[in-house]
């Protein structure tokens, strides 16, 4: 059962079981969850209109949550009322985005008998969506505050909103959706962190709305363990994780327990937001180190890095004055095929040095750098681990200061240490997010750490 549910008015028609038939069609059944979900979110008032204009939904990891999203987008495309509808999916970032409407999504429908309202798919960068034959259509809208301007939005989907620092996604979707009668927009996503402040407003708003007893506007919905839970305790597992005995087998869990990170795994397993102390870099210090003035000067070292699947990638710049070093997110965009490029003009107009992992997602672009000429310093192995604990150790007293930036301070909200025997460094493939701007960074402080001793002289 969950912490924290609208209970459904039995007095209101629902479309739940309409969303419940789309999801049967999708070959993909609503789990109970899902289907109560639904049920209370898809009731209409005596005018017809939704019930609940805001749907907050938020659950574990792995518990179903595409599923869910893309029957109640294809209901809104296929069997709303008044056509065509206009619905906009968002993620953390547009690119994942792009990935989840089109590689997700997109396949599933198209495998389903709902292939056959699907008029088109359109996968072109910046003009990806979902066309039906209803004149319907599921847009890809990234998550910049102008995004939504010019367009008209009916439903707005808000994917994994705990990797936002700010609220500008839902600044993009809320003008948009104003003059639609039957607008709706869903937030679904994990808990997150004390630096996600989008989501940690909605979950406020909707565990009042809930102990408040409110039949409208919000409807909230939360699966979550205790704060005070062991969280080795399969009893707790089973009541928190909807998914459980469904989808998810009881060895996976035990196996994410085994690997992962107490934070990471109470976060995105027992869907806890991480407090201040089971982050690798404290929200306070992190805040402490935030200055608008910094702009690193003289010698400069560019740092560069990638996600895993290199989907994303980031070049950052620091350099060191005395004992303060100054350090900024200069570019952090979708993949990793405009790396070199702005890497050798950065060089070519300020001089510097590049600096990165070689065994890192991002090590075939140092290659290239490496041939172009540039000077370019590895860190990685003992080098790699010296630099993380000196962010953090500078983080802590001072010596390190950072301009702002959200994805920085996304990847420092999410960051967990990869241990391996007495030195840790950051782990890229345990988080849920991206941590290359913060991995970036590291790189530069490791190659400012990497000058060369003084030369000494020796009289005899």
């Amino acid at each position: 059962m969950p912490r924290w549910a609208t209970p459904r008015s039995p007095d209101r028609p629902t479309l739940g079981g309409e969303a419940a038939r789309i999801a049967e069609m999708l070959g993909q059944p609503f789990m109970p969850w899902q289907q109560q979900v639904a049920d209370v979110a898809l009731e209409l008032l005596p005018n017809g209109r939704p019930a609940y204009r805001l749907v907050v939904v938020t659950v574990p990891r792995q518990s179903g949550k595409t599923t869910l999203l893309l029957s109640v987008e294809a209901h809104r495309c296929v069997m709303w009322p008044t056509q065509p509808q206009s619905v906009a999916y968002t993620a953390q970032t547009g690119w994942d985005a792009r990935r989840k409407l089109i590689d997700d999504q997109a396949p599933l429908l198209l495998r389903s008998p709902l292939k056959a309202a699907v008029d088109r798919v359109f996968r072109g960068v910046g003009n990806e969506s979902i066309n039906w034959a209803t004149g319907s259509r599921i847009i890809v809208l990234a998550n910049s505050e102008d995004s939504g301007h010019g367009k008209t939005i009916d439903l707005a989907m808000l994917d994994e909103l705990f990797s936002d620092v700010d609220e500008r996604r839902e600044q993009a979707v809320t003008p948009a959706m104003a003059t639609r009668r039957d607008a709706q927009q869903w937030v679904v996503s994990t808990m997150g962190t004390d630096l996600s402040l989008a989501l940690n407003r909605k979950v406020e708003l909707g565990r009042a709305a809930v102990d408040e007893g409110e039949r409208e506007g919000i409807a909230y919905f939360e699966w979550s363990a205790h704060e005070d839970d062991d969280p080795d305790d399969e009893d707790v597992w089973r009541r928190c994780m909807p998914a459980l005995g469904h989808t998810i087998d009881i060895d996976n869990a035990r196996h994410a327990r085994r690997t992962m990170s107490d934070g990471e795994f109470r976060r995105s397993w027992l869907n806890l937001r991480q407090s201040g102390d089971a982050r690798k870099i404290p929200a306070h210090v992190w805040e402490s180190a935030q200055d608008t003035q910094v702009r690193p000067s003289g010698d400069l070292v560019y740092g560069v890095d990638a996600t895993p699947e290199r989907d994303w990638s980031a070049i950052t710049v620091t350099s060191r004055t005395g004992d303060l070093v100054e350090a900024e997110v200069a570019h952090h965009a979708p993949g990793t095929a405009w790396l070199l490029g702005k890497l050798l003009e950065m060089h070519g107009k300020y001089g510097g040095t590049i600096a990165g992992d070689p065994s890192g997602p991002a090590g075939s672009v140092l290659l290239e750098v490496k041939r172009a000429g540039l000077p370019v310093v590895d860190v990685s192995g003992r080098l790699m681990a010296q630099a993380c604990g000196e962010v953090v150790e500078r983080l802590h007293d001072g010596r390190l200061k950072v301009r702002p930036h959200p994805g920085l301070s996304a990847a420092a909200a999410l960051a967990v240490a990869k241990r391996s025997g007495d030195v840790w460094t950051w782990a890229r493939r345990d988080v849920t997010g991206d941590v290359s701007p913060l991995v970036a960074m590291t790189c530069g402080v490791g190659a400012l750490l990497n000058e060369p001793a003084p030369e000494k002289f020796f009289v005899y």
